[in-house]
């Protein structure tokens, strides 16, 4: 057997270390991608001009494609998933009144979190004036630049609100699922899974270990697509910088701090919410939830990882299975506050560039539409900018505006997916803590080692 020349094994034991830092930590193998991820978008950016733009457009098109295929791949298990963890979550619940009270409890924590998102937004946006920092050039640039990508739709007139309210329920509940409409899959599963609970324990029991077995199935499957998660956000960052360049980024610097600023504060205030509802240290807890935060500001979608959040809460965080699989598909599905947040900041800002002076009325407009467009919008990529059109019609800003933002949407998307995430975790650690729950007993036993260990 050969041994290697001196000059490289300093190199071999550095690599065999980094390769035992890395093993079985995900959130690392992610951040370390994303990182990589940034530097190459860099090297293939309009900015250096290393490559031609045809070459990088292919280039980042086969890097896209890991990231394609996770995405895929979630998105094809979410809806059986969604479909058996809020069935078998509602009939697991055997009291009435508490899976009552659990939603009870969980809408008010979602409205109010909502609302003062949308407020920390708008303050921010006023005390910065991120508006006042735009040149002229950018704005007639913005007033002239197509809007192919957004279509504006108002909010319901009073007297077309019935049937609005009605076509949440699905006529063809399969017909819904194929085309991933989230809220009606789970009112759909709400209604089966009060229907199970009023039926006998004898009769329900096929249906409910079928579903038992849908979910498992559906969870194995999640595992499965996690092996290329580190791969998928490479590429989907790649692509992303290499195609936004870093002259559209500095160009709207002002803004984008913003949105980051006002993100960050929510994301401390749901820390705070979480220390003071869930039973273990705060280090624990974050501990527990970046490799799934990463991985929402990596997709972009709260749907996308929507079964790792399931996994986290249940799992990890010891949240009670007809807590967690009730509301976390409930909570990606109306629960956007890092939405609402950016929704604040980008219509304040908005008015600002366009000289359009905003009323108190008009503030709390921005306000209530934030909580009430929330309600039901898609959990994807882009769903932002749909919901602003909205806002920005009933306030009387040009529509126009959104082309000036759209340049930077998408990273600002991934930085609100992260928040929209940590919101549907926190709101299951908040309603098992005002109903008395406790974690479960696996997390019971971690959590008195830990203390045990610190004492």
């Amino acid at each position: 057997m050969h041994s290697l020349p001196l000059f490289l094994q300093p190199l071999v034991t550095l690599t065999s270390q980094f390769d035992k830092l890395i093993r079985d930590r995900l959130w690392l193998k992610v951040l370390i991608a994303l990182f990589l991820g940034v530097v190459c978008g860099i090297l293939l950016g309009p900015d250096l001009r290393l490559v031609s733009a045809g070459t990088v457009k292919v280039i980042t098109a086969w890097l896209a494609l890991p990231g394609q295929l996770f995405l895929a791949i979630i998105q094809m298990i979410v809806v059986p998933l969604v479909l058996a963890s809020v069935v078998r979550g509602l009939a697991a619940n055997n009291n009435p009144a508490a899976l009552k009270q659990n939603g009870l409890i969980a809408l008010v924590f979602i409205v109010a979190s909502t609302a003062i998102a949308a407020a920390i937004g708008i303050v921010l946006a006023l005390n910065i004036q991120p508006g006042a920092y735009i040149e002229a050039g950018i704005l007639a640039d913005a007033q002239t630049a197509p809007l192919t990508s957004v279509v504006a739709r108002g909010f319901p007139e009073l007297a077309d609100l019935p049937n609005k309210v009605s076509a949440l329920i699905p006529k063809n509940p399969l017909a819904s699922m194929a085309s991933g409409e989230m809220l009606q899959v789970i009112l759909f599963a709400a209604v089966l899974g009060a229907a199970l609970l009023s039926i006998p324990a004898q009769q329900s029991k096929p249906l409910f270990d079928l579903l038992g077995a849908l979910q498992e199935v559906s969870l194995r499957i999640v595992s499965w697509a996690m092996m290329l998660a580190p791969f998928a956000v490479f590429g989907l960052i790649t692509k992303l910088v290499a195609n936004l360049g870093i002259e559209v980024l500095t160009g709207m610097l002002i803004y984008v701090a913003t949105v980051v600023l006002g993100l960050v504060l929510l994301g401390i205030l749901y820390f705070v919410v979480a220390k003071l509802t869930w039973p273990g240290p705060l280090r624990e807890f974050i501990r527990h939830s970046r490799e799934l935060l990463l991985l929402a500001f990596s997709t972009s979608s709260s749907a996308a990882v929507m079964p790792i959040t399931l996994d986290v809460t249940e799992n990890k965080l010891g949240i009670k299975g007809d807590i967690a699989r009730f509301l976390v598909p409930l909570g990606a599905t109306i629960n956007m506050t890092g939405t609402a947040l950016y929704q604040g900041v980008a219509t304040v800002f908005l008015a600002q560039v366009f000289a359009v002076d905003l009323s108190l009325t008009s503030y709390l407009f921005i306000v209530t539409m934030a909580v009430a467009a929330s309600i039901g919008s898609p959990a994807t990529p882009g769903a932002g900018i749909i919901i602003l059109s909205m806002v920005l019609e009933g306030v009387g800003i040009p529509a126009a505006g959104i082309a000036l933002i759209l340049g930077v949407d998408r990273i600002l998307d991934m930085c609100r997916t992260a928040v929209n995430v940590l919101g549907d975790v926190v709101s299951c650690t908040t309603v098992q803590y005002f109903t008395g729950g406790k974690a479960a007993p696996v997390i019971e036993d971690k959590l008195s080692s830990l203390n045990e260990q610190q004492s």
